[in-house]
């Protein structure tokens, strides 16, 4: 008896024990999230609702497509007629020469029919084959559009947020090092060594680093808010962000002699299938004057009967096959006018695409210019930090020595805090600038 109850008691145990085993791990998951910029943006390329949007109509055009290809199978359908004559016949006879209506006692009338249509050519339907290709092309380059647009709006915004949370990290170091200035320049006041003008200084110095770190951590808020905003995420959903300074440098590096390659911007390839749907356009309307041929069948049963219950025992069928030809001879010059229209708006999306050439290429310029510059500026502002932690460094030494005056500290301490905010504030600028060069370049990866 009791080798069996205690594999029992064992079971019940653990299915009691896994589920809050699972239901732990659950809410570990879900809070405290650190997310690296690549998390991010694989976040905003799954949620994000323009890109989902682009998804839905790439999946909107797949069904128009296969709407209008449709056309090309056979359309078979079945009709059913029943007419009750209270005057007159629907029966005739042949009288000779001619055919003459004569009085019968069949009033009622019905058929069952199955007709059947096969498209041999039409223009229509030939136009919707012929496009097919380039309105696949064109929603899947939408797609990658807005993936692309999303990967630089969630990337420029990380680091927007980044570099607050680093000013905000700075002012904390500041502040240490204003409170431990204002201690000292307290003591030494009590000392009588210097009157009251340096702790004044050192307490108007901590009081508007309090301020600036107010106003970062709330500014921190609405970046975070705009951050989750283009990532689609939740406004309450909470997470922190990984920064990884070595890794960023080493990342905001790119080859500046790198040529421009048109072909490679989306924008530029959408306007090329813009301008091939354009021309399956003109083929329809030039090609418009000719024939719709297509193959006809049916297949019909005929009832007829004086009265209804016996309608149904006696059917006469008739069936037949034959070919449909349509041939447009005049429409008031509808097609000359809609061929013309359709050449001229091939010439439009020319110009349009002179003009993206020309627009592209001043972006990348544009683009360019902008990294070269913030990289120079980051590579002074690099070394300008650790000149300015030495100075702090002495100056604070030498202040404590009585050899310096307390103006020298506020200066040196206002130049590093000034420093290590420039040099972070170049860092990130030269980010996004890398991100604005690549999208001008195509190079922008979504994957």
């Amino acid at each position: 008896m009791k080798s069996t109850y205690y594999p029992f008691l064992l079971f019940v145990a653990a299915i009691l024990l896994v589920p809050a085993g699972l239901r732990a791990q659950v809410s570990a998951d879900t809070s405290g999230k650190v997310l690296t910029l690549r998390q991010c943006v694989e976040y905003a390329l799954k949620n994000q609702p323009v890109v989902r949007q682009a998804a839905i109509d790439e999946a909107i055009n797949e069904k128009n497509i296969s709407i209008s290809l449709s056309d090309w199978l056979p359309q078979v359908t079945s009709s059913g007629l029943y007419n009750y004559y209270f005057k007159g016949s629907p029966v005739t006879s042949n009288g000779g020469a001619s055919t003459t209506t004569t009085p019968s006692n069949i009033n009622n009338l019905s058929t069952l029919g199955l007709q059947a249509n096969q498209v041999i050519y039409n223009n229509d339907v030939l136009q919707a084959a012929k496009a097919a290709k380039y309105s696949r092309l064109y929603y899947k380059q939408n797609t990658t559009s807005s993936q692309i647009n999303v990967v630089s709006d969630v990337s420029k915004a990380f680091f927007d947020v980044l570099l607050s949370e680093k000013q905000l990290d700075i002012l904390k170091e500041d502040i240490v090092r204003l409170q431990r200035s204002l201690k000292d320049a307290y003591t030494r006041y009590q000392a009588g060594v210097v009157d009251k003008t340096d702790y004044k200084q050192a307490t108007i110095a901590l009081n508007n680093s309090l301020a600036s770190r107010k106003q970062t951590e709330e500014a921190i808020k609405s970046k975070m808010a705009y951050l989750k905003q283009i990532m689609g995420l939740d406004a309450q959903q909470g997470f922190s962000l990984s920064y990884d300074s070595t890794r960023y440098e080493a990342e905001a590096i790119i080859d500046t002699n790198q040529q421009l390659d048109i072909n490679k911007r989306i924008e530029y390839q959408q306007l090329q299938t813009q301008k091939n749907l354009q021309n399956v356009n003109v083929s329809y309307y030039k090609y418009g004057f000719l024939p719709s041929l297509s193959a006809t069948g049916a297949y019909n049963l005929v009832y007829l009967s004086h009265g209804f219950s016996n309608l149904y025992n006696n059917a006469f069928p008739n069936g037949y096959v034959g070919l449909t030809l349509d041939l447009p001879i005049f429409q008031g010059g509808k097609r000359l006018k809609n061929l013309s229209k359709a050449r001229l708006e091939v010439d439009r999306a020319d110009l349009d695409i002179v003009n993206a050439k020309n627009t592209i290429n001043t972006e990348y310029v544009q683009a360019l210019a902008s990294y070269k510059s913030n990289y120079a500026n980051y590579d002074v502002l690099k070394q300008n930090v650790n000149l300015a932690k030495d100075v702090y460094n002495i100056v604070s030494l030498q202040y404590r020595e009585g050899i310096k005056t307390y103006l020298d500290v506020i200066v040196a301490q206002s130049d590093l805090r000034t420093a290590e905010l420039n040099y972070y504030n170049a860092l990130f600028q030269l980010l996004s600038s890398k991100i604005d060069l690549e999208k001008a370049l195509g190079t922008l990866a979504v994957q």
